[in-house]
């Protein structure tokens, strides 16, 4: 009997392994090419007098109605120069980067087989960490100086902040940004549309970005992501008991959504929490909406966030 039940328990092992194989070795064979232009190294590395080539070569960095002197300004400002300085010491082979986005970018095409392949752009902006890669069309920009490593000399921002500046973070960053064309938030402002919004965001990632962990989709620590785990069941019971789900109160966002030291359930247990379990737990739902019905991935999420909800099945592990 044990011999049996081995036998199916390899059995179902074997099949779920060659499932992963089969979409991996799909996505492995489809044709990609990107190609990654340091536009910070151009900028940085020019003269002031090449300013005009510079502004004709890429045109959509040059605002309208900003003077010239802005710009030279910034080519020859020590600050400048020395934060370029460090982006080309971490990324002066940029072939890891690109070859992570042929790797994430072939995941894309296999599951958005209508997607224009991308063209990448390296840039150092204003540090401004809400809009570290922006995903466009035809271009993916992405800004190296939010990539240097979470211990890097020039941060002073929070430590919940910060530990999302390492490289390992740059696909994900992708993906969120991938994921706003994708992903309709809709008119309603309910917890649960904000929850299974981005609980769709970070479903893509499972399949886009099917080596990360889920500290890594989440832009979590190790030890954030157990916290989760092994509180989803209180975190759950808190919603339902308090009456959040279908609530718009908009502080809501903020005290379980947005990006924060920690949420904020008003309880003892708030600085042992990271930020953002509301989108965590959208996560678990979305998940277990995935495994219970049979559904095409762009159906998954074009889907009102109640309805998902409610098909989903959904029970915390306890």
């Amino acid at each position: 009997m044990r011999v049996y039940l081995f036998s199916i328990v390899f059995c179902f092992f074997f099949l779920s392994c060659d499932k992963k194989t089969a979409v991996e070795k799909a996505v492995e064979e489809i044709p990609m090419d990107i190609k990654v232009e340091r536009f910070d190294k151009v900028f940085f590395e020019s003269k002031p007098e090449d300013l005009q080539k510079i502004k004709k070569q890429y045109p959509f960095f040059f605002p309208a109605g900003v003077p010239d002197s802005v710009w030279t300004n910034k080519i020859q400002n020590p600050l400048w120069r020395e934060l370029y300085g460090e982006v080309q010491k971490k990324y002066s082979d940029i072939e890891p980067v690109r070859s992570e986005l042929m790797t994430l970018f072939k995941h894309i095409k296999h599951y958005f087989p209508k997607t224009k392949t991308p063209k990448a752009i390296t840039v150092i902006a204003e540090m401004d960490y809400n809009n570290k890669v922006i995903y466009a069309d035809s271009l993916v920009i992405i800004s190296l100086e939010l990539y240097l490593g979470k211990e890097h000399k020039f941060y002073e921002f929070p430590k919940y902040i910060k530990q999302n500046f390492e490289q390992r973070q740059m696909m994900p960053d992708v993906v969120s940004s991938f994921a706003a064309s994708k992903i309709n938030f809709g008119k309603d402002k309910t917890l649960l549309n904000q929850m299974i919004y981005y609980g769709k965001q970070l479903y893509l990632k499972d399949l886009l970005l099917p080596e990360y962990t889920d500290a890594e989709k989440m832009g979590y620590t190790p030890k954030e992501i157990n916290w989760c785990q092994e509180n989803e069941a209180y975190i759950w019971r808190y919603f339902l008991e308090n009456d959040l789900l279908y609530s718009d109160e908009p502080k809501l966002s903020s005290r379980f959504i947005a990006p924060a030291p920690f949420s904020k359930f008003y309880l003892e247990i708030d600085n042992e929490s990271p930020g953002q379990v509301g989108a965590w737990i959208g996560w678990q739902i979305v998940r277990s909406y995935a495994e219970n019905n049979d559904i095409p991935l762009a159906d998954v999420l074009k889907m009102n966030a109640k309805e998902l909800f409610e098909k989903s099945k959904y029970k915390p592990k306890k």
